[in-house]
Formats: C-alpha cells, structure tokens, sequence
C-alpha cells in the first residue's frame, strides 16, 4: 500500500509539491499565530504568573492585575492577623514619563517592591542581584527594553517624572502587556517617584504557613476584610488574561486568523488530491477493473494525504521553531507545551484528511468498466 501510494505520488510532482506546500502553509500559520497568542497572553499576566507562590490581595473590584485600584497600606497589620498568614508584602504599581541624556521620552510602569524579600519582583535577572535596588536612585529594567528606554544600558542614567535614576540590573524576557515597560525599584523611590501617598499600596502579596491551606486562608480573608479581595495565582491569571481578552479583539483577531490557515490547508489539499485524482482516473479505474473495492482506493488515498501530512508537519514545524528561535532575538519569548504540539499534529492529520474527501467521493462514483472508454 505504502509502495504504492509512493509511486502516485511521484507521478505527478507538481500536484505533490503543490499539497505538501498546503500542508506547511497551514502548519506555520497555525504555529505562528498560537506562538504569538501565547506571548501575549503571558505578558498579560506576568506579574502574577511570576508570582505565583503567593496569595494575592487587591481592591474587590480588581480583576486584572494590569489595572488595580490603590488599598489602605493599613490593611496589612489586619492581613498578618489572619490565621495561616505569613507575612503581608505591599506592592506599588504606578505610572511614570522617563527622559533620557539623546533626548528620547518613553512612558514606563513602576513596580514598587519591599526590600529585603522583594516579594513581586524583579525575576529572570540577567544582570544584577534584587539586593542592588537599595542604592540610591537605582531600578532594574529589561534587556529588550533597551530600544524604548534611549538606548540605556547597565550603569546609565535618566530621570523619571524630572528625578535622576539609574539602571543597577536587567531582566531578560520580562515584558509588559500594552504598557510602557517594567521598571521595578523599591517601593519606597517608587512613591517618590510617582508622587504617590505613604499610606497606599496597589497589592498585597501574602506569604502563608505552608501547613495551612491557602484556599482555607483566601476564604478567610475574603470573610473577614472589608475593602479588599484575595486570589489564588492561578485564579487572578485567568482572570487577569479574561477580562483583556474579553475587553479586546485579540481573542477574535488571531482565531480568525487560525481558522483561514485551517481553511486554506484543507482547500489546497482538497483541489490538489482531487485534481490528481482525476488526472489518474485511469489508473484508479483499472485498480477497481482488477479487483481493488473502494474501501482498498479509500486508503490508498488517504495513505497518500498521511505521506503529506508527517512530511508536511516536519517541514511546518520546523520553520515554526525557526520563527520562534528568530523571534526570541528580539524578546517575544513563547514556547509550546508537549499536549499543543500533538494537537497540532492532529489538527495537521486532520487537515490532510479531510482534504482527501473530494478525491475519495470521486472514485467512489467510479465504474470499473468505464476505463476503457477512457
């Protein structure tokens, strides 16, 4: 059967070439698109996802972590005192305009955190230690970011809101969504900076006794304080990743996009296989005159668009990680989980598959005895 197929396939190279392209077309449109989707998903949340050992605590109405309303600081001595919890570290999230020594201007996120736990942040450090924010004037950005902040690199100086700062460490892949870029300080020169109240905070991030169940102390607080709300991690990412996508048209945009690369796939294929079927239609005739049923010319066609498909995804797959590998250069970082490249390989048999419909419903109208008078 293999053998076979193989030898139909040959025979016409163009047709061939022509399906297998459809076939990498919609592998890399498909990968491309999900790799890009899942970049911007994780910068949605990544604030949160990269601080997932904590319980967060934020004003009630809060649901994304990139718009948080600001809460008493107070709020934190009531926090200590529930039961399981361990310690309450405040967080700052505040708005800021840098100016760099070339004259370039760039808006940039403040993230304020307290010292000596530095509990949200910064991570993924490429240069530098968290410890080295205590000096003075200094904040950590990331290497990426180098392009939106004049250029500025490890050591340089700029101000922020009209004060001077320098960059005492980098991050490297820390990115923001939709947002000017992350700059973490301590949370003190972040009030300063952004001319914020002493008594306000944008979060809580509570370390708890990991002999307590943190459901149990998230229901807790919820119960007991007023004014406030606690997440799990996983939770405040979904939640966080939901109401972006619900509030913007990314969700909709890339899964149009998807569907036409599953689309187009299936056409090329389907018109491809079908006009090679009929280009052999003699040959097919003369399989079923000699005794093939259709069941036998069923597989014998769907074992071609299989051929197609394994070879298909290889190439696909491959400029997909070639796409990738590019793309990180310049701090789109994404990555596929083992289960979604297995759901690409099916969505890649499927798409083959399907596209042999056209084909298989013509030979199966078929008559034997009509080769010969072909």
């Amino acid at each position: 059967m293999l053998k076979t197929a193989f030898r139909f396939i040959l025979f016409d190279k163009a047709k061939s070439i022509g399906a297998l392209s459809g076939v990498v077309i919609a592998v890399f449109l498909i990968g491309q698109q999900s790799g890009i989707f899942i970049f911007l998903t994780d910068a949605m949340s990544a604030l949160v996802r990269n601080n997932s050992q904590y319980i967060w605590v934020v004003d009630p109405k809060t649901t994304n972590v990139n718009a948080m309303a600001p809460i008493d600081i107070r709020l934190g001595r009531e926090l200590e005192s529930i039961p399981g919890v361990k310690k309450a570290y405040p967080i700052l999230i505040a708005g800021g305009q840098a100016k760099f020594p070339n004259g370039i201007s760039s808006g940039v996120t403040l993230i304020g955190v307290q010292a000596p736990a530095f509990a949200g942040g910064p991570w993924n450090l490429k240069i530098g230690q968290p410890q080295q924010l205590l000096q003075e004037g200094a904040v950590i950005t990331d290497y990426f970011d180098r392009k939106s902040l004049g250029l500025s690199n490890v050591g340089d100086y700029f101000e922020i809101n009209g004060r001077k700062v320098f960059i005492a460490g980098q991050t490297k892949g820390v990115r923001a969504f939709g947002a000017p870029v992350y700059t973490f300080t301590t949370i003190e020169r972040a009030r300063a900076l952004s001319r914020q109240s002493p008594f306000k905070a944008s979060a809580f991030l509570i370390e708890w006794e990991r002999s307590h169940d943190s459901t149990a102390i998230i229901s807790s607080i919820n119960q007991n304080l007023i004014g406030v709300r606690a997440w799990a991690s996983k939770d405040f990412t979904a939640s966080t990743v939901g109401t972006v996508l619900r509030s913007s048209g990314i969700a909709i945009s890339f899964g149009t996009l998807i569907l036409f690369a599953l689309i187009s796939g299936f056409v090329i294929i389907g018109l491809t296989l079908y006009s090679a079927t009929v280009d052999r239609i003699r040959d097919y005739g003369t399989l079923k005159a000699i005794g093939a049923t259709n069941g036998y010319i069923r597989r014998l066609i769907l074992t071609q668009a299989l051929v197609f498909a394994l070879v298909g995804f290889a190439i696909g797959f491959g400029l997909v990680t070639a796409f990738r590998l590019g793309v990180a250069n310049v701090g789109t970082l994404f990555s596929f989980q083992p289960w979604m490249v297995l759901a690409f390989f099916i969505l890649t048999l499927g798409i083959a598959a399907g596209g042999t419909l056209f084909a298989i419903r013509r030979i199966a109208k078929l008559e034997p005895a009509s080769v010969f008078r072909l």
